[in-house]
């Protein structure tokens, strides 16, 4: 442990698994206090109860407007500050436009932009304030590269994309940077609707990573000098040809 993120406060969305919940681990054990925000009440306290003093549980439902609007001064009550903001969560669909289900793609679309766009919004001012802080976005490859067999997914990460850019330009001269890493397919729950076989050839052939990897992109996302952003971070499986 080097202790490069000492003193500083994180908040992570979708904190309960997966890429999040990595991200909280790396960040805790680089000194960090980190606010776990998840739905999940129980998976977050036993969480919290295992990472330790500096981790925070935080319930919030992200498709519930409000919820997400008020989160900065419960944030600000558990860790007396916010130092980096984390949107992390999101949802995946894939398969073919005609043979989908429009209901599916509102749940999804919401979590991955309206939730999105509505968290930052909600932490922003509190980091223009204080002229300085991180916002962070988990988007993926689908962001630049459209993904033949998920396009509604790939339409979502391509707004993240457009937010993340415009944003950045709006709040660099606030001192508060703007960036998304943007891994590959990755080992998470958000495969979960991959069909069998082409989940069992992807282990096979190492086209996935682990959220571990993603977490130490993030990292070095974090920790470089304030006067260097950090725009875009694409990471990919060495067998993955995008």
């Amino acid at each position: 442990m080097a202790d490069i993120m000492k003193g500083k406060v994180a908040a992570i969305t979708g904190a309960a698994s997966g890429i999040g919940l990595e991200c909280a681990r790396t960040l805790i054990a680089e000194g960090a206090t980190v606010v776990l925000i998840d739905r999940a009440k129980d998976r977050l306290e036993a969480l919290c109860n295992e990472l330790g003093e500096r981790a925070k549980p935080l319930v919030v439902d992200l498709l519930n407007g409000a919820e997400v609007s008020g989160m900065l001064p419960s944030i600000l009550e558990l860790a007396g500050r916010l130092d980096i903001f984390h949107a992390n969560a999101g949802a995946y669909i894939g398969g073919a436009v005609a043979e989908g289900d429009p209901d599916a793609w509102d749940r999804m679309l919401n979590l991955n932009i309206n939730a999105a766009f509505r968290s930052v919004h909600a932490v922003l001012p509190h980091m223009i304030a204080h002229k300085t802080g991180d916002i962070l976005f988990t988007s993926s490859i689908a962001g630049v590269v459209p993904v033949v067999w998920e396009p509604i997914y790939t339409a979502s990460k391509f707004a993240v994309q457009a937010f993340v850019h415009s944003t950045r330009r709006q709040v660099a001269q606030h001192g508060v940077r703007v960036g998304a890493v943007l891994p590959g397919p990755v080992v998470t729950a958000l495969l979960d609707d991959w069909p069998k076989a082409k989940m069992e050839e992807a282990l096979a052939n190492g086209s996935l990573m682990q959220p571990k990897e993603v977490a130490e992109a993030v990292l070095f996302m974090l920790s470089r000098p304030r006067n260097v952003t950090i725009r875009d971070l694409v990471i990919l499986p060495n067998s993955v040809d995008l």
